[in-house]
């Protein structure tokens, strides 16, 4: 008989009830068994049989629950990670890790001493878009790798309406909301660069916090450009993969956020399927002659995280993202912000 996780949220707002709650109720090995609901009491809805926890303490003294998803906002991840490990939970939290990369480096030891499993929820490793970049580099058809940008671009100069998001604070931002997705895609692809340039701005006409970043990422022979912006309006490829053999541009494409917003259960057919009208560009030189064509994209499926969680849990296997995948991340964090304080370019060596 499949051995049953019962999982806890710490919040069923948008995070909760589109990126975390369907695929636990989907996945056999798990059970939902609840979340930490402060004002709103929306769980039961949606999952009759899940529990609406008045505090974050009930969820803690549940002893059938074994893992805690940490899907608060980002100057809370810290102190319910810990709280959650040292109750002798296991923890999903969601990115970004922490605010600093001291809190992310205690989180991490305090896991290893207390033996618990602690992951980062880095969903968009299993994007289609970012699963296809990924195949075409792998393929080597592009030669040496030169240049790459990954951008993350929006049209949306109003302020977000979510409040913790525009407050001035350790956790917003731009660069904390939008940046872990692109770094963690890059350092999972290429690994941890040399040094770091970054330009951080505010552009949008009363806003608080950053809300426009370039990261560059220096590597010994490429460089790995990281942008993300609130006035694209035109938005170019979101992936340009240029190499000694040609070039790869992919459109930030994958479906299955907008699947979750609509309510689709994840798993339906066509699930994670890309239409073909963004299917990214191809264009590279073999045997003397260019050749140009489209690329189907690849399934993405965010199931892939919590199957990887499920058999962490169960066969000791390693977390899909780990927490040192998430202190590499803040590490960049950190060091963009020193970069575009003081000007120049930091070394991470």
């Amino acid at each position: 008989m499949m051995k049953k996780i019962h999982a806890a949220l710490l919040s069923f707002g948008m995070s909760g009830r589109v990126f975390h709650a369907p695929f636990i109720d989907v996945h056999p090995g798990f059970v939902l068994s609840g979340s930490w609901e402060r004002s709103k009491k929306e769980i039961q809805k949606h999952y009759p049989e899940a529990t609406s926890y008045d505090s974050l303490e009930s969820v803690l003294h549940d002893e059938t629950v074994d893992l805690v998803v940490v899907n608060t906002p980002t100057y809370t991840h810290y102190e319910y990670t810990k709280l959650a490990l040292e109750a002798g939970k296991d923890v999903v939290v969601e990115k970004a890790f922490t605010t600093t990369v001291a809190e992310a480096e205690e989180l991490a030891a305090l896991a290893k001493l207390k033996k618990r499993k602690l992951s980062v929820f880095q969903n968009r490793r299993w994007d289609s878009d970012f699963k296809t970049v990924q195949s075409v580099i792998d393929s080597g058809v592009l030669g040496r790798l030169v240049e790459v940008s990954f951008s993350y671009d929006r049209f949306s100069p109003k302020l977000s309406l979510k409040g913790h998001k525009e407050k001035q604070g350790p956790g917003a931002g731009i660069v904390k909301d939008l940046g872990p997705h692109l770094i963690d895609q890059a350092l999972c692809q290429f690994g941890f660069p040399q040094s770091v340039f970054a330009s951080i701005a505010i552009t949008r006409e009363d806003s608080l916090v950053d809300d426009f970043f370039e990261i560059l990422l220096y590597y010994p022979q490429m460089l790995v450009r990281l942008r993300a912006s609130y006035f694209v309006k035109e938005p170019v490829p979101s992936f340009i993969v240029y190499g000694t053999q040609g070039a790869f541009l992919k459109a930030r494409a994958d479906v299955q956020e907008a699947d979750l917003q609509a309510s689709k259960r994840p798993g339906h057919d066509g699930w994670g399927t890309e239409p073909k009208e963004a299917f990214g560009i191809l264009n590279y030189e073999l045997e003397g002659k260019d050749v140009r064509k489209e690329v189907p994209a690849l399934q993405g499926d965010y199931r892939q995280y919590y199957e990887g969680i499920y058999q962490a849990l169960t066969q000791d296997a390693e977390v899909p993202v780990s927490a040192e995948d998430g202190i590499r991340v803040m590490k960049i964090i950190e060091a963009a912000f020193l970069s575009a304080s003081e000007k120049r370019v930091i070394s991470l060596a």
